[in-house]
């Protein structure tokens, strides 16, 4: 059959073998979330999952959880449709709904904040550190294009990785498995096609008011020109490699540059010298790093981080007698730049209008 499959172009469905191998890393923990939404990549995760956890004498506890985001009138027949799909693969299944007013803009993003939350509380409740999605390699190929249609940088082509802490959730506290990460989305539906098992199909998907949606009209122009979804996964695993290499880069040159920093008054200093010797982008890094550590807005964007850096820069390009102090703020630091050092302190709290 599997011949018969690769004449046609068509690709093989996932064996058990396979499964063994995608999930072998698994095996360890007491329990598993699969976060399972209807859909093909989600159906045959479950369908996968319960296969190679069937074939172990002792392995994770199993429990699907399937948000309803009440956003279609037939999410809650979905939900029922996996909870009986569930139920005949022997996997305990719990929906849970996100409730209350919907944004009317800005709403994928909310609902994607919205789910990854009430996935951590069902992780929580089943006794789980892990919660396992569906992300595929055509989802790596599409997270690529999309950041670098919005102008990332290294670390955002570097995609998504395996493992990764929950977005918005306590450090060390849930880790986010992606295991079918390079894999491709046909195999997927050729499994369930093979096992004769429907999945649901979310019209969001095809939907041009929505970004990846319209990305994915382009992909197929794109991957006429070379430009496929296996050429740009390796991008992020090539991206990715660099990625691991410049951090560690920054962590050596941490190192030389703040040796004496003080964890324990927040405040954090380079030395100016050694710090503009470093390459650029280590530098650059570093300072982010800085500003990250001691500020209290959240992420640094990397736009303003870079201008930032340019001006810090252009005043150590001047004759230092003619250097005078240099101030700037940024995601709540204190960036302060004088003849030896580059101090880094939590800014002052912002004025009130009126006050």
């Amino acid at each position: 059959m599997g011949h018969e499959l690769r004449k046609r172009g068509t690709s093989p469905p996932l064996t058990l073998a396979d499964a063994a191998a995608l999930f072998a890393d698994l095996a360890q923990y007491p329990a598993l979330v699969l976060a399972v939404s209807g859909g093909p990549d989600s159906t045959a995760l479950m369908v996968l999952v319960a296969r190679w956890r069937a074939q172990l004498e002792q392995g994770p506890r199993l429990v699907a959880v399937t948000v309803d985001h009440g956003l279609r009138p037939g999410s809650a027949a979905e939900a029922e449709a996996v909870k009986r799909l569930a139920g005949q693969l022997g996997v305990a299944h719990r929906t849970v709904r996100w409730s209350g007013a919907k944004p009317a803009t800005g709403l994928q993003e909310a609902a994607r904040t919205a789910r990854y939350a009430l996935l951590a509380g069902a992780a929580r409740k089943a006794g789980a550190r892990h919660i396992l999605t569906a992300h595929t390699r055509d989802d790596q190929a599409e997270t690529v294009l999309f950041r670098l249609a919005r102008g990332s940088g290294l670390s955002g082509l570097a995609g998504m990785a395996r493992i990764s802490p929950l977005p918005g959730g306590k450090e060390g506290e849930i880790a986010l498995v992606r295991p079918l990460l390079d894999t491709p989305k046909a195999r997927l539906i050729t499994t369930l096609r093979a096992a004769r098992i429907s999945y649901a199909r979310d019209p969001s998907n095809t939907d041009p008011r929505f970004t990846r949606a319209r990305l994915r009209k382009v992909m197929p122009l794109l991957a006429r020109e070379g430009l496929d979804v296996t050429r740009l996964a390796r991008l992020a695993t090539r991206a990715a490699r660099a990625e691991a290499a410049i951090e560690a880069a920054v962590t050596a040159a941490a190192e030389r540059v703040c040796p004496t920093h003080s964890s324990k008054s927040g405040t954090i200093m380079l030395n100016r010298d050694r710090f503009a010797e470093l390459p650029a982008e280590v530098a650059l890094r570093l300072l982010g790093r800085s500003i990250a550590r001691v500020g209290d807005e959240g992420p640094v964007e990397l736009g303003k981080l870079e201008a930032l850096f340019d001006a810090i820069q252009e005043g150590f390009a001047r004759r230092p007698s003619r250097y005078g102090r240099f101030r700037r703020t940024l995601a709540g630091a204190l960036v302060t730049v004088g003849q030896d050092t580059i101090v880094v302190v939590r800014a002052p709290p912002r004025r009130r209008h009126g006050s």
